[in-house]
């Protein structure tokens, strides 16, 4: 988790939301990301669906049974829907997300009657996690009433 953490503080020095993942096999690191949406202008670049890209390479194969998924954050819908489909056997979550979280909070994919279900952990580094993340937004907030009070 920590090494999820310091790829959130690289995406929250590029003005991502704070949000890192790590896969895991077999005691190595298979898969890392991180937020990119904003820097890729694309809705799909989450930390957890750049993390199973790589460990797809890593592993020549889309299968990836056996791993540990380590996120700072409660993936949304479609990060869990991408777990699922990527045969990932566990979550690890720091914090969860009570606006978008499919693992839990809003709603729980993983529960659902679907082929695979992972096992899911939550609340590991979960005050560092959640720490990174209220941070990035009142900076977030902060810089908006500003250029705000400019115009």
């Amino acid at each position: 988790m920590r090494l999820a953490l310091s790829l959130a503080a690289e995406a929250a020095a590029e003005g991502e939301v704070p949000v890192g993942a790590v896969i895991v096999k077999d005691g190595r690191v298979i898969g890392t990301g991180r937020n990119r949406r904003e820097t890729d202008k694309d809705a799909l670049a989450h930390a957890e669906i750049e993390a199973i890209h790589m460990a797809c390479r890593t592993l020549g194969g889309w299968r990836l049974s056996g791993s540990t998924l380590y996120v700072t954050l409660e993936p949304c819908p479609m990060c869990a829907g991408a777990i699922i489909n990527a045969r990932i056997d566990r979550v690890v979550m720091g914090t969860v997300d009570p606006k978008a979280g499919s693992c839990g909070s809003v709603t729980d994919l993983f529960a659902l009657p679907y082929n695979h279900r992972p096992e899911v952990s939550a609340g590991v580094l979960e005050e560092d996690c959640r720490a990174a993340l209220q941070q990035f937004f009142k900076c977030l907030r902060k810089r908006h009433k500003v250029t705000e009070e400019e115009t």
